[in-house]
């Protein structure tokens, strides 16, 4: 009997244990195929907070709810007094070019004033905020250093910690979350395309990142906004995001999003990196590489995207990168460095690769990798290895210093 009983006890256990076994499994298996759902498509976090409240919301295309409609316009028809619209670079409703002065305005389908903050000024001012309670920033971030977002973010969350102003961050997805890799920026070298200390790709959704502005004093005389955060649901950062809209013209498909911490670097060379054609940051090339490559693209003015793209009308040789797998990319969770490499070892004139000069469109390739010792082991072929070993330790550090504000996995 005694064996009888232990017989069936471990029977019990063992159906008990694979029971629970297979139920972590498929949890987790729900979890994984669970619709990710970013802030603004929870309205039950946000609209009992937002009722009786004067609102203003930094926004543009991407500013949208689960149905695809717009955030001002939800807002707006549940009732919540929207007194006006900030917008970034690239405008509210996100058709201006890069680097393009965006003006104030008037949006046509509400009457509300829109203001710019891609224009005379970059943060709001005391006046701006005077008749406001609570501040939204809900826009597609794509967790790369040199794309203006964040340094939007800190503008406006320095207006809301010098005028008393609670900011609500709707978070969304970092389409590049995976990534965090490159050299930590030289401050000496901070512009308008890197403004904190952190690597080209920074794995931070625009919430998190907040938090690091906020922790790690970043803002004016180190201080603090306040902050009212709705989290993405069902998300971790090394999950693949779609994009339902494009974030900016020249990001327009998933593959430019994917290879853009990667080849916007190109920006800052003499080559041609896609603007001007229908696959900014997925095709690379130049006149000057005539037999050395056999794909070909010609860069013509686009309204909206690029109006005077480099190369203008000339066929460009080079790489195409349109069907380039980037779950490679993922896999190795780096920067790729050798198309870079390997054309500037094709380039005949290579005194002039980097000569920003020659057009007002080329970028400072120090500014955009972030040190001035980059562009210089280009030059002088340094391998891969010996280009990576030059980001340590900050990049260490920095990866350490993250784990301090991440919401997710």
């Amino acid at each position: 009997m005694k064996l009888i009983r232990l017989v069936t006890t471990l029977l019990v256990f063992c159906v008990s244990a694979y029971s629970f076994n297979e139920s972590a499994v498929s949890n987790k298996t729900r979890a994984k195929s669970a619709k990710i759902m970013t802030g603004a498509e929870q309205p039950d976090k946000y609209l009992p907070f937002l009722k009786g409240k004067r609102v203003a919301l930094l926004a543009n295309q991407t500013t949208i709810t689960g149905g695809g409609k717009h955030l001002v316009d939800f807002l707006m028809s549940q009732g919540v007094n929207v007194v006006k619209v900030f917008g970034p670079e690239h405008g509210f409703r996100g058709n201006k070019s890069a680097g393009d002065k965006v003006a104030d305005e008037k949006d046509p389908a509400t009457g509300i004033k829109i203001i710019s903050l891609y224009g005379a000024k970059r943060k709001p001012s005391r006046e701006d905020l005077a008749d406001v309670d609570v501040m939204i920033y809900d826009v597609q971030d794509v967790g790369v250093r040199f794309y203006t977002y964040i340094n939007i973010l800190r503008d406006v969350m320095d207006s809301c910690a010098e005028f008393k102003k609670e900011l609500l961050i709707l978070d969304r997805p970092n389409p590049n979350g995976y990534l965090i890799d490159g050299p930590i920026l030289d401050m000496n070298l901070k512009s308008g395309i890197g403004q904190f200390p952190i690597p080209i790709a920074h794995g931070m959704t625009i919430a998190e990142f907040a938090q690091m502005i906020n922790g790690e004093g970043w803002l004016s005389n180190k201080a603090a906004a306040k902050l009212r955060i709705v989290k993405n649901l069902n998300y971790e950062h090394d999950m693949e995001y779609v994009l339902p809209v494009k974030p900016s013209p020249n990001l327009n498909t998933q593959q430019s999003i994917d290879l853009y911490p990667s080849t916007c670097l190109f920006e800052g060379t003499k080559l041609n990196h896609g603007r001007g054609t229908l696959s900014p940051f997925a095709v690379i090339g130049s006149p000057l590489l005539k037999g050395k490559y056999d794909f070909s693209f010609t860069p013509v003015s686009i309204p909206g995207m690029s109006e005077t793209p480099l190369y203008m009308n000339e066929v460009c040789y080079g790489l195409d990168l349109r069907n380039y797998d980037v779950s490679q990319l993922r896999k190795s969770k780096k920067l790729n460095l050798k198309w870079m490499m390997e054309l500037y070892r094709a380039y005949p004139e290579k005194q002039k690769f980097f000569d920003k000069s020659f057009s007002k469109q080329i970028n400072d390739i120090d500014k955009l990798a972030g040190t001035r010792d980059f562009k210089q082991q280009i030059i002088e072929g340094k391998s891969e290895e010996e280009i990576r070993k030059s980001w340590e330790p900050g990049l260490s550090n920095y990866k350490k210093m993250r784990k301090k504000y991440l919401f997710y996995k």
